[in-house]
C-alpha cells in the first residue's frame, strides 16, 4: 500500500516547492543605468557607451533558441522602421562555439549589429533569465524596459514603446 502512495506524495511534494521559493529579481530595473558592455562584433567592436544620444535595442540570444528564430524577422524590420528616428538594435549572442552563431545567422541573416559573448558576462550583468530578452535602453544610458520571452502578439506595445523613446 506504501509503495503506489510514494508517487503521489512526491507529485505533491513536487507541485508544492514552488509555494516555497521566494522571488527572484531577473531582470535591471527600469529607469536604473544600462551596464554598460564593450564586445567583439561581426565587423569591430559593439559598445553601449559609443551609442549615447540613440535609443538601443539590445536582445540576447542563442543558436539553440527557438524563439530566437521567430524574433530575428521582426528585430529586421524594427531596424528598418526606426533606424532613422534613433533606434540600434544590438543582439547579444551567448553561444559559447562561435561556429553555432555563424551558422544560425547563415539561416536568420541580421541587418543590424551582431555582438558575441560567449562567457556571458554581460548577460549576467543584465539578469537574463530566458531566451531571448531584451532591454530598451534610452538615448542617456537608462533602462526603459525589459522583456523576458518572444511573443509575436506582444511585438505592437514594444514598438509603441520604441516609438515612445524614439521622439523623446
Amino acid at each position: 500500500m506504501r509503495c503506489r502512495a510514494l508517487p503521489w506524495y512526491l507529485l505533491l511534494l513536487f507541485l508544492a516547492l514552488p509555494a516555497f521559493a521566494r522571488p527572484v529579481k531577473t531582470t535591471v530595473e527600469a529607469g536604473r543605468s544600462a551596464p554598460a558592455f564593450s564586445l567583439p562584433g561581426r565587423s569591430g567592436t559593439v559598445a553601449l557607451d559609443s551609442l549615447r544620444g540613440r535609443v538601443v535595442y539590445v536582445d540576447f540570444w542563442a543558436s539553440w533558441c527557438e524563439p530566437c528564430r521567430r524574433s530575428f524577422p521582426w528585430l529586421n524590420t524594427l531596424r528598418e522602421r526606426y533606424a532613422d528616428r534613433g533606434l540600434t538594435v544590438v543582439a547579444i549572442n551567448l553561444d559559447k562555439d562561435r561556429r553555432a552563431a555563424d551558422a544560425f545567422l547563415e539561416k536568420f541573416p541580421a541587418s543590424f549589429a551582431i555582438a558575441f559573448d560567449p562567457a556571458g558576462k554581460t548577460a549576467e550583468a543584465y539578469r537574463v533569465s530566458a531566451m531571448p530578452s531584451s532591454f530598451l535602453i534610452g538615448p542617456t544610458g537608462e533602462l526603459l524596459s525589459s522583456c523576458a520571452g518572444f511573443d509575436p502578439r506582444k511585438t505592437g506595445a514594444l514598438e509603441a514603446l520604441i516609438q515612445e523613446a524614439c521622439s523623446r
